[in-house]
């Protein structure tokens, strides 16, 4: 959490945090929640500490006033929760049924109704029909239910809908937040409903009408405490500049937003991108600006927006999959050093770890990385050749391959058994093996007969025992991948080997695939030989295998 200042002076530069996540993140098309899904989130969002949670529309549905009402019901008695918005048209019949759903949070104070009426005058008649023209009616209805509400005991926050478009309607909005402030409104937000605002409208600019108001309602209500507030829509992807610009050059003290920028069209401003833009930057500023959320759970908070409303781009500043992921070589091997390298702040700020994709640009530091991470052996004057190797074995996965796959490449360039051809015959009690390729060293063609009831496996076993050292079988078993005659056999092979300096016993497991049952077999031996001879001489003493006993890929 980021410390926070105090002093009176400094205590206005907080700049509020409202979630409306649950509330307009769930008016975007297939981003609908579970009953049980919305007091999760509510759960998240109070660790995350946002100061306000909207948490429906009440009146919309009997579902959704549960769900606002059973958030209410939970938060009255948690150890910190947040304020909690519900919000609702210029309606009394509606205005009863949000105080309703809130009540529970009236007596701790913790209870904000948030309701709205438009200004666009493009709006205005496709909303209120006939009502549009008669603003006097509109500015008594907003003394009236703003009244009403405050009465009940609830904080209210008025919105002059499409306020970033008002145009003429400029004295007219000044007379409904008038009206609102008179009757008890302690929050004015001043939306960019339809996400069209940007600061090359100069006088025309959302922010700059911020300012006239707030210094006409400082003038007239100088004893009153009012909080500025910023909703913007993300349609032409300026929603977080928009919602930044209101505070450090207008007078919001409140930003609007959702987890991860979900919302109507094209989304709300980020709430992680602004809470991180302003712990960053509000330094900067003469008083500094601050949040008092814990960015540390910003990470697993929009990991469950993403998995439960709508998946987040890898790409997505902050928070997306690939935001601290690297996989350049030069970025990987300046990050190795430093890790503020290549990120403009520890991604550890909100819960996340810097991580590497290994890729067709990635290079040997990288690879060394990993490698020794995993616990395997990889000297300085060969991570090159292994890294040029490893980008060999996945040359057509140009994006990127997983540290498990990667393994999987250091096993195949280390491994000393390479075959490429295996043949074998039965003749009364005597088995032969050939086989061409690499076994420890030696390159060509190899031969082993073996005398005996047992199969050819026991053939092979010889062959490799000459130049490995003497290791048991101690299980082995097959079945068919299918049914049919494009069957294939799936051998699994257990063996063990032993010190002999310590006596001390380990078992390695193989597996072999191939439409032959005995070549299937040969195969998991032979992977079974491969994985124990490289864990034997090239696994860093002490370090534990991650990945467990099987790395292998099977032998195909």
């Amino acid at each position: 959490m980021q410390t926070v200042n105090k002093n009176s002076a400094i205590k206005s530069r907080h700049v509020k945090i409202f979630d409306t996540t649950l509330r307009d993140g769930q008016q975007c098309p297939g981003a609908g929640m579970t009953f049980e899904q919305n007091l999760e989130y509510f759960r998240l969002a109070s660790l995350l500490r946002v100061d306000v949670l909207e948490a429906g529309f009440p009146s919309a549905s009997a579902l959704d006033f549960d769900i606002v009402h059973a958030i209410c019901e939970e938060a009255k008695s948690a150890p910190y929760t947040p304020v909690v918005a519900a919000l609702c048209q210029l309606r009394e019949e509606q205005i009863e049924k949000t105080i309703e759903s809130l009540r529970p949070l009236i007596p701790i104070k913790k209870a904000l109704l948030h309701t709205y009426v438009p200004v666009d005058p493009q709006l205005m008649p496709a909303s209120l029909g006939r009502k549009a023209s008669d603003h006097q009616q509109i500015i008594t209805d907003v003394s009236n239910f703003v009244g009403m509400a405050v009465k009940a005991g609830l904080a209210v926050e008025f919105s002059p809908e499409g306020y970033s478009r008002m145009y003429e309607h400029f004295d007219f909005v000044t007379e409904l937040i008038r009206a609102a402030v008179e009757a008890g409104a302690s929050v004015i937000n001043c939306p960019d409903t339809i996400g069209g605002a940007c600061a090359f409208e100069g006088q025309e600019y959302f922010v700059e009408k911020m300012n006239k108001h707030a210094a006409i309602i400082a003038k007239e209500y100088p004893d009153r405490e009012i909080t500025w507030s910023v909703h913007c829509h993300n349609d032409f992807g300026l929603a977080v500049t928009n919602s930044i610009n209101g505070v450090f050059n207008g007078p919001a003290r409140q930003i609007e937003g959702c987890i991860n920028g979900i919302g109507e069209r094209a989304g709300n401003a980020s709430l992680e991108q602004c809470i991180m833009l302003i712990k960053q930057f509000g330094a900067t500023a003469a008083e500094p600006f601050f949040t008092t959320v814990n960015t540390e759970y910003i990470q697993e908070v929009s990991d469950f927006v993403s998995t439960h409303m709508l998946p987040r781009q890898p790409h997505w500043p902050v928070s997306g999959e690939n935001a601290a992921r690297h996989s350049s070589g030069g970025h990987t091997n300046a990050i190795l050093k430093n890790p503020l390298a290549y990120q403009p702040y520890d991604p550890k700020e909100i819960g996340k770890e810097i991580s590497f994709m290994f890729g067709p640009l990635s290079g040997g530091n990288h690879a060394k990385n990993i490698i020794e991470g995993h616990g395997y052996v990889c000297a300085e004057e060969e991570k090159a050749e292994l890294a040029q190797a490893i980008k060999q074995t996945y040359s057509e996965r140009r994006k990127g391959i997983t540290d498990d796959e990667l393994i999987q490449g250091y096993f195949e360039y280390r491994k000393p058994i390479k075959v490429e051809n295996i043949d074998y015959s039965k003749e009364k009690h005597q088995s032969s093996v050939s086989m061409s390729g690499t076994i420890f060293n030696e390159t060509g063609d190899f031969s082993e007969t073996h005398s005996g009831k047992d199969s050819a496996l026991a053939a092979v076993k010889k062959m490799i025992e000459v130049r490995f050292g003497p290791y048991k079988i101690l299980n082995h078993r097959a079945q068919s991948d299918t049914v049919g005659i494009d069957a294939h056999s799936i051998s699994e092979i257990i063996i063990e080997t032993q010190n002999e300096e310590t006596g001390e016993k380990q078992q390695f497991i193989g597996k072999g695939r191939d439409q032959d049952i005995e070549i299937a077999a040969i195969k998991a031996l032979i992977d079974a030989v491969n994985f124990a001879y490289i864990e034997q001489n090239f696994r860093v003493a002490g370090h534990k295998n991650k990945s467990g006993n099987r790395l292998l890929s099977i032998i195909n």
